[in-house]
């Protein structure tokens, strides 16, 4: 008897992402024959990134389903979700207060460091399961035999699912189309102890992030579980501006400098947060994406989730929410097929449904993500569209009635802040 026909597949996950992590996690009680190869060394190897928060129907949906939700609640910060958006002058047109605060205001969404999500996804998963220094060098479509740089063969799967997120091998071998500049880039940085060496700015971030909008330029800072403040630094840009920057972007002592001079008229807060920063630790970054609605031909033993599907730029936080629900509509899909008799075009057909229904959940998402983006770093942001982008934060998450009660609260408040401001 074949391996399909007895209802068991083997699995190959590439990418040991959260999106990859938390879709092995899922498919562990299925006792499907389940490997994730990463191309990293080990899971430390680099940074990170920020602070996460996620939401009710993706991420935390994910996490419940995965029965790590327990284990989550003992990491999360339920403090930390405080946001001020505001100019370069630090007028603060919206300011929502942490959960823990009791504001009506409140986001309600907990946070979490994506350090510390990424470890709580791989600590959970079977010993071994993970091979760390596997990067997929060639894949053989018929066969589907995957072919890794560190020389290593490794065949006879019936899936390979890619999870290796933005410049993705897996992604070519289903569609020619590859990310493209947003037209934004910029700088990550990090203040570390900064209770302890900067209590003003801790005191400034409250626990939370603070988003600073002027003349096509972002500073943000957030608050990190370990204490430290994480700062993204974005403005419009062109697709070569690392190598015209006129100065040499991996520079630490040399992009704070140029920074400094760049922002020298916004709130000395806001620079403070640039004066602040490690200078070890400055990473440049240039923003990418995928069209938005982009779809692919559906081929057996192949398929995509999280950003290697659907890669969006970082200003609604809705990436690695995404990421995590499709990981649950695979690890569905998959048990179905299994359900229903284990066969290769048995699960071709799940693993279609799959991606039918995750076009059509994430395309408004990547929507909604373009048009934030693009207005907030519109002339005059945040002043001259902050009606629109408030409104367009929620325009997803209300039902008709209760957004048009929201429309007009909107559109009278600020007409009101206005005239005071």
């Amino acid at each position: 008897m074949s391996r399909t026909s007895s209802g068991t597949y083997k699995i190959a996950i590439v990418g040991a992402g959260p999106a990859g992590c938390i879709l092995a996690r899922l498919l562990q009680p299925l006792k499907v024959d389940l490997t994730i190869f990463e191309s990293d060394p080990s899971p430390n190897i680099r940074a990170q990134g920020g602070t996460l928060d996620l939401h009710e129907e993706t991420g935390l949906y994910a996490l419940r389903k995965a029965n790590l939700y327990a284990d989550f609640l003992q990491l999360a910060r339920f403090n930390g979700d405080a946001l001020a958006v505001c100019d370069k002058h630090m007028l603060r047109y919206l300011d929502l207060k942490s959960t823990k605060e009791n504001s009506w205001f409140a986001q309600g969404k907990p946070e979490i460091d994506r350090a510390v999500l990424r470890k709580l996804l791989y600590d959970c998963l079977s010993e071994g399961i993970i091979r760390w220094g596997y990067k997929l060098k060639s894949m053989n479509t018929s066969t589907l035999e995957l072919r890794f740089e560190n020389g290593i063969v490794k065949g006879d799967f019936d899936l390979v699912i890619g999870a290796d997120g933005a410049w993705s091998n897996v992604r070519p071998l289903l569609t020619p189309v590859q990310p493209f500049f947003a037209g934004m880039g910029g700088h990550n940085l990090i203040i570390p102890a900064a209770k302890e060496k900067f209590p003003e700015l801790e005191n400034f971030i409250n626990r939370g992030s603070v988003f600073a909008f002027s003349d096509g330029r972002v500073i943000m800072g957030q608050h990190m579980g370990d204490g430290s403040i994480y700062v993204s630094i974005w403005g419009v840009r062109g697709e070569d501006w690392m190598r015209e920057a006129g100065y040499n972007v991996s520079d630490g002592k040399a992009v704070k400098k140029a920074l400094i001079e760049e922002y020298k008229n916004w709130d000395g807060r806001l620079l403070k947060l640039i004066q602040a920063a490690d200078a070890e630790k400055v990473t440049p970054r240039s923003l990418f994406m995928l069209p938005v609605g982009m779809r692919w031909e559906s081929r057996p033993g192949l398929t995509l989730l999280g950003d290697a599907a659907h890669l969006m730029t970082p200003f609604v936080g809705e990436g690695v929410n995404a990421a995590m629900r499709d990981a649950v509509g695979l690890a569905e899909a998959i048990d179905l097929a299994i359900q229903d008799g284990g066969g290769k075009e048995c699960l071709h057909g799940r693993i279609r449904k799959y991606e039918d229904e995750m076009f059509a959940r994430v395309t408004p998402v990547q929507a909604k993500t373009e048009d934030m983006m693009h207005l907030m770093f519109a002339e005059g942001a945040p002043r001259t569209v902050i009606e629109k982008w408030s409104i367009r934060a929620m325009k997803d998450e209300m039902n008709l009635f209760l957004f048009t009660l929201f429309r007009l609260y909107v559109y009278i408040y600020f007409f009101c802040f206005k005239m005071l401001y």
